[in-house]
């Protein structure tokens, strides 16, 4: 289950008030990119992906956080009964499902750790967490080069690993092959 789009919205502005930052507008721009490629797709909810955009890190309400926001986005949507948005926000981080690829600060308990591990074992991913991951490294404060984007996280980081690297660049080209086009002219990229 996810919320109506208003509902969604709503809820990105009460966040982006507790915690403002760019943030909140890189999911605006997730948003509009998963909307896009889905209609272009054919096969899937614009609406859905949409809203699946907008509250993939619904978790920064809670604070600045690297790990945390993962956690924090899963369980918030959970407590709300949005199971589908509980899942991208545990998802989207993770285009090889393996919490170890994780590029940022392991900001949560080994508890809390383990949990998160527990659960992305368990997904077995479809065509909306690809979508979001996807977008998720087009989305900065406006659409990016996915390469630029991925740079900019490695700059920020001090590492990428290869294989999440190699998979996000997958992920587009399955995309584009879906959609027959090719997704920066989908998304609008400038």
């Amino acid at each position: 289950m996810i919320p109506a789009r208003d509902k969604a919205e709503e809820l990105l502005k009460d966040a982006e008030l507790c915690n403002p930052g760019p943030w909140a507008d890189h999911s605006r721009v997730a948003a509009r990119c998963a909307e896009r490629i889905a209609a272009a797709c054919g096969d899937m909810d614009p609406d859905k992906a949409y809203v699946l955009g907008l509250l993939h890190d619904i978790g920064r309400k809670f604070g600045v956080k690297h790990m945390g926001h993962i956690y924090d986005g899963y369980h918030y949507m959970t407590e709300l009964g949005y199971d589908e948005a509980a899942r991208i926000c545990l998802s989207h981080s993770f285009t090889i499902q393996k919490l170890e690829d994780y590029i940022g600060n392991w900001d949560i308990s080994m508890g809390q750790q383990e949990e998160l591990r527990n659960l992305l074992e368990k997904l077995e991913y479809d065509d909306y967490d690809r979508l979001i991951q996807v977008c998720d490294s087009l989305a900065g404060i406006a659409v990016m080069d996915m390469e630029d984007r991925m740079a900019d996280v490695k700059r920020r980081y001090g590492a990428y690993p290869q294989d999440k690297w190699d998979k996000n660049l997958d992920l587009k080209t399955y995309f584009e092959e879906k959609m027959q086009q090719d997704i920066y002219e989908v998304v609008g990229k400038e």
